[in-house]
Order: C-alpha cells, then sequence, then structure tokens
C-alpha cells in the first residue's frame, strides 16, 4: 500500500471519529450537522482511497489500447462514480439540515439540543 493511501484512510478515519464525537458529545445543533458532514466526507474519502490503484491509469479505454493491458491498469470506476453521487445527495441533506436550523432557531430562540428535547412546545401545534 502506498504512502498517499496511508494517508488517505489515516486521514478518512479521523474525519469520521471527529464527525462521531461532534455528534455525541456536543450540544449546539449547528456543531451536530457540521459533525454529520464530516462522517460523509470521511466516507466519501475513504470509498476514493479504496478505489486507488497504484500507477492506474483512467478508466478511459482508447482505440490502440491492449485489453489485457488495461483491464490490468485501469483504476476501478465504481468508487468515483458511488463519490460524485454521495456527493450531490450530502449537498443536499446538508441544505435540508441547516433549514431546519433555521427554522428551531426561529421559533424556539436556541440551536441547544438539550433546550430543544426539554421544551414542551416542541411537539405541539402552535396556533399563533
Amino acid at each position: 500500500m502506498e504512502i498517499v493511501q496511508c494517508g488517505a484512510l489515516i486521514t478518512a478515519a479521523l474525519l469520521m471519529i471527529i464527525g462521531l464525537v461532534a455528534l455525541v458529545y456536543l450540544d449546539n445543533v449547528l456543531k451536530k450537522i457540521i459533525g454529520a458532514a464530516f462522517i460523509g466526507d470521511g466516507v466519501n474519502l475513504l470509498i476514493i482511497a479504496l478505489g486507488y490503484r497504484v500507477n492506474g491509469i483512467p478508466y478511459i479505454f482508447l482505440q490502440n489500447m491492449d485489453v489485457n493491458s488495461f483491464l490490468g491498469q485501469a483504476s476501478y470506476p465504481l468508487p468515483f462514480a458511488l463519490v460524485l453521487t454521495s456527493i450531490v445527495i450530502g449537498a443536499s441533506t446538508l441544505a435540508v439540515m441547516l433549514a431546519l436550523a433555521v427554522v428551531l432557531y426561529k421559533r424556539n430562540g436556541t440551536l441547544s439540543a438539550t433546550a430543544l428535547l426539554n421544551d414542551k412546545k416542541l411537539g405541539e401545534e402552535n396556533n399563533e
């Protein structure tokens, strides 16, 4: 395994650990959202690192290439396609979570998770 791939795997693990700590131990909703984004980015980096091939070539088959050498040297296209899809879904999910955080702050005046969970009005309909 190459040093670049090891570095990417270690970075992915650190991103996922930091995100998990933020989700579990931090009280602010915005910090929890950032932690969830860290976990998603760590998973994306992990998938890319697993799809990396040392001395690999792009997975574009040209006319003058031998099929066997292409199959032996080409990088894996599936991890890159999965990560591209994950980035689009993650950006959309992040936008929805941030919009909900704005609504929570406007309605309750706080983003503290414990204060929001202890609020009696949170589950009730607001007839204003």
